[in-house]
């Protein structure tokens, strides 16, 4: 008897079927189901007078869920319940008409859960790999007061302007990047294709090359002969770096610590961090949630792990009864104008609103940076391979000029 009751309450995994078919009139008409098989789905339509013709498994592997895909569902979401389209009946159409097959399953199994009775928040909780803290928080706060409509919206902005300035971020370490691995790929070309033919016509001369030919040539025949151990190398070193980045907590201190201190680029980082750790505040402390708890997920919301032990710190002060402001100057990481705006709001009780301001005015200054590092990195671009390439060409050519010389 155990055994028969186990084997009734164990949870049916369902898929999606796509169908096609025609109604009671014989017009071919198509949709998706979610079922635990294809009989399931043929009998549930037959009920509602749906001659099956075609019945398929929808593939749901594959596709990476990205940051994209849940700011646009976040912002989607808000914008039908806004609209006053039920939740369950939302997430069915945001599901459905989803392009990434793991989003839409994604989607669906959360629209299950809350179907049998879970509240939304513990919903997205089961997902901590694309939900949060913040965001279930907020979804939880929403649902508490009875305006998840107005909680979601706030949350899509929130998101959208963090992957703007994620965007920013991005785009500002792009160009450096470019240059060193099109100046390594174009010089590796060079090396192991262009350089060896020169060598072999200059071997013909029987006189003295220059210096720098035979430093060139030098450096061509390493390539030549451990290409694969140049290229190995590098490609190990990527692989061992980002893998020990992302399971090393001391490894993420050292380098959030040492993008801090870049030339040039640091400066942009320290502000986006700053706008984020400020909007995230706000958006947070504008929900209703306490200043303790909402630090809590500003931390995780940082993006660099100096400003997640800065703000764990603030808010061990804070739960003991300082104010924010003092607080946040005992880490010595936020300027003066941000304590002087944060001081303000806590006065005079619009604590969300100021930050907001601060994260308005930073997320200004990080766009402003960005154009600014675009138009220098254009003609740094050029400087560099040019340098690069031109140097190692009148090397090449040098024995040609030298020889020219002798003759004339």
């Amino acid at each position: 008897m155990g055994a028969v009751t186990a084997r009734t309450d164990k949870k049916v995994k369902e898929v999606s079927f796509s169908w096609e078919g025609k109604d009671k009139t014989g017009k071919q008409i198509k949709g998706e189901m979610r079922a635990a098989g294809s009989v399931v789905v043929t009998s549930a339509l037959r009920r509602q007078g749906i001659k099956v013709t075609k019945i398929k498994k929808v593939n749901e592997s594959g596709g990476k869920i990205t940051d994209k895909d849940i700011t646009l569902f976040t912002r989607q979401l808000a914008t039908m319940m806004k609209s006053g389209v039920p939740l369950l009946q939302a997430f069915d159409i945001v599901g459905k008409g989803h392009d990434n097959p793991a989003m839409r399953k994604l989607l669906l199994d959360i629209k299950t859960d809350v179907e049998t009775g879970n509240n939304l928040a513990d919903a997205f909780r089961k997902y901590p790999l694309y939900f949060d803290n913040l965001f279930c928080n907020l979804v939880g706060a929403g649902e508490a007061a009875g305006i998840l409509d107005t909680l979601l919206d706030r949350l899509a902005t929130y998101k959208e302007k963090i992957q703007a300035i994620k965007g920013k971020i991005k785009s500002a370490l792009f160009y450096p990047l470019s240059i060193i691995v099109v100046a390594f790929i174009i010089t590796a070309i060079m090396m192991i294709f262009v350089i060896p033919s020169f060598k072999d016509l200059f071997d013909n001369f029987g006189a003295d090359l220059p210096g720098p030919t035979l430093f060139v040539m030098t450096i061509s025949d390493y390539f030549v002969e451990y290409w694969w151990a140049i290229f190995g190398s590098i490609g190990g070193s990527i692989y061992a770096f980002f893998y020990a980045w992302k399971r090393s907590v001391a490894m993420q201190r050292v380098i959030d610590r040492l993008m801090l201190r870049l030339p040039i680029f640091g400066n942009v980082i320290r502000k986006a961090t700053i706008a984020r750790w400020s909007r995230t505040l706000s958006t947070m402390f504008a929900a209703g949630v306490p200043l303790v708890e909402s630090l809590d997920s500003v931390a995780g919301a940082a993006g660099n792990y100096v400003y997640y032990e800065a703000t764990k710190k603030i808010q061990v002060e804070v739960s003991i009864g300082n104010s924010l402001t003092s607080s946040m100057a005992g880490t010595e990481l936020f300027p003066h104008m941000v304590l002087q705006m944060v001081a303000i709001g806590e006065e005079a009780g619009s604590l969300d609103s100021m930050l907001s301001k601060i994260a308005d005015f930073y997320e200004a200054e990080v766009d402003d940076a960005v154009e600014a590092l675009s138009s220098l990195m254009e003609p740094m671009i050029m400087v560099v391979l040019g340098t690069l390439i031109g140097g190692m060409v009148v090397a090449m050519y040098l024995p040609i000029f030298k020889m020219g010389m002798a003759v004339g």
